[in-house]
């Protein structure tokens, strides 16, 4: 038999909201309230709420907490100030992605790590696996957090309202523990929109009062409830990869444009972590001859290209696959994410289209992000 949908302590408020919702990632989530074109614009140029709650927090501690995570991770999770946060990724042993992340250092020896919902479970497990022979314990915190995000331009002026934390010196990627609207919350100034805004983990008690606290501080400048589906929108646009589409466990990080993350010059653990040997052949590889790159690729007409869709040169050899693809609301256009072969991947490049049915459409290849944020 299979299970029933886990769901949050928000849900009853969301039906009551009248959204549609959808099984995510073994989840029963929103997916819209209204339209997700005019939760999109909201986020972009007022401000949207939203229930994450689905994410996955693993709580790491001890004293060699920041060891273990640098031998488990593929960032330098130890360099990480008390305060502050950084994305970054587990793999394989042979390089692929198990997933991206995010992890919080709240204190010296406490980390929090945020896992994607479907991949959480295979983060746990392996953190634990991986914390052999280190003094540092693996906590399962997924039910011991609700997460509420409220992003767009006018978020920092709707918690203003209900906290006297230093909203201000909050830098982006950081967090500091406050009250949010009486209730005790981890403030961190992230997202997965493009936008400023703020995302708060709280006890599951408390969801339901923060939730109707900040929906009534928005009112006056416009804060909607979104969903998942403008969600997807808003980080594609922003060129945010999303797990199983631009990130999978057959790609490095180095595939993905995101080598960044890996950080070989780490001083503990002699420099060892898991997955090192493949993602430093990747890197080679990456450097000299990548056989495919990460691209946007934006529509000159109006179909919509779907994660799959072949992307062909002039004469109809295939060269690369849609990653991710939908309606832009800020451009006007749809667009999409692509693997494309190197040749092709210089924005300009000329001839590239997506069989979208049998149908071969143009497009224009274009440097990541389609959007960014003024400051």
């Amino acid at each position: 038999m299979t299970e029933a949908p886990r769901r949050t302590a928000l849900d009853a408020t969301h039906r009551a909201l009248g959204a549609t919702m959808t099984d995510f990632a073994g989840w029963d989530m929103p997916l819209r309230y209204s339209s997700e074109r005019d939760e999109h614009v909201a986020v972009r140029t007022r401000a949207g709420l939203f229930d994450l709650s689905h994410m996955g927090e693993i709580t790491v501690t001890g004293p060699q907490a920041a060891d273990l995570l640098d031998y488990a991770l593929v960032g330098n999770i130890g360099g990480v100030a008390v305060g502050r946060a950084r994305y970054t990724m587990i793999c394989a042993p042979d390089g692929g992605i198990l997933d991206d992340l995010i992890v919080y250092r709240l204190a010296e020896q406490e980390y929090l790590v945020v896992a994607n919902a479907a991949n959480a479970q295979v983060v746990l497990d392996a953190l634990t696996e991986r914390a052999g022979g280190f003094d540092a314990a693996i906590r399962d915190d997924r039910d011991a957090y609700a997460l509420i995000a409220v992003q767009g331009p006018e978020s920092p002026g709707i918690l203003k309202q209900l906290t006297d934390a230093d909203l201000d010196g909050l830098k982006y990627y950081a967090g500091l523990p406050g009250t949010v609207a009486g209730v005790d919350a981890l403030i961190a100034r992230t997202g997965y929109t493009g936008e400023d805004g703020f995302e708060l983990f709280v006890r599951p008690a408390d969801a339901v009062a923060l939730w109707e606290a900040l929906t009534e501080a928005g009112r006056d400048v416009g804060l909607v409830p979104c969903g998942l589906s403008c969600r997807d929108t808003l980080r594609l646009e922003a060129g945010m990869p999303l797990y199983g589409h631009e990130l999978t466990s057959a790609t490095t990080p180095f595939d993905a444009g995101l080598g960044r993350v890996v950080k070989f010059e780490k001083t503990t653990n002699g420099g060892d972590f898991v997955g090192r040997a493949a993602l430093a052949a990747a890197a080679e590889r990456a450097a000299s001859a990548p056989p495919r790159k990460l691209v946007g690729l934006i529509a000159e007409g109006r179909r919509v290209p779907r994660a799959g869709h072949p992307v062909v040169a002039a004469d109809g050899t295939v060269i690369g696959e849609v990653t991710s693809g939908a309606p832009s609301p800020t451009l006007g256009r749809p667009i999409a994410i692509a693997y494309v072969d190197a040749g092709y991947a210089t924005p300009g490049s000329e001839g590239v289209r997506v069989d979208i049915r049998g149908s071969h459409e143009p497009y224009e290849v274009v440097a990541l992000p389609f959007y960014k944020r003024q400051k």
